[in-house]
C-alpha cells in the first residue's frame, strides 16, 4: 500500500509543479509583475530580470517582503505565500532561450 501512496505522488508532482506554474503566470499578471518585469520575466526598463534561473524561493520572499526601492513591498495581505509560491513555480518553469548561434538569422549577422 505504501509504495502504490508513493507511486500515486510521484506520478502527479509533474502534473502538480505545471498547474502551480499555469496559476503562477495568472497570478503574475494579476498583481501587475509583468508591468516592469514582462510577461516572461525577461526584465524591462523598469523592472531586473528574474527568469531563467530565478533567485532562490527565500531571496525572492525576502525581497518581495521587504524592498524598499522602487518596487512596493507586497505584504501577505496583497500576496498570499501561496500566490508567491506559484508565481516562483512559473519563474522556474520558463526555460532558457536559444543562443545567438542556435537563431539561424542571428548567426548569419555575425
Amino acid at each position: 500500500m505504501r509504495t502504490l501512496l508513493l507511486l500515486a505522488a510521484l506520478w502527479t508532482a509533474p502534473a502538480m509543479a505545471v498547474d502551480s506554474a499555469a496559476e503562477g503566470k495568472q497570478v503574475f499578471i494579476r498583481v501587475g509583475c509583468y508591468q516592469c518585469h514582462g510577461y516572461a520575466g525577461q526584465g524591462g526598463s523598469a523592472g531586473l530580470k528574474l527568469a531563467p534561473e530565478p533567485l532562490p524561493y527565500d531571496a525572492l520572499s525576502t525581497f518581495v517582503r521587504g524592498t524598499t526601492g522602487a518596487m512596493p513591498a507586497y505584504s501577505t495581505t496583497l500576496l498570499p505565500d501561496a500566490d508567491l509560491q506559484k508565481i516562483y513555480a512559473y519563474l522556474k518553469s520558463i526555460k532558457k532561450g536559444p543562443s545567438a548561434d542556435d537563431i539561424p538569422l542571428l548567426k548569419n549577422l555575425q
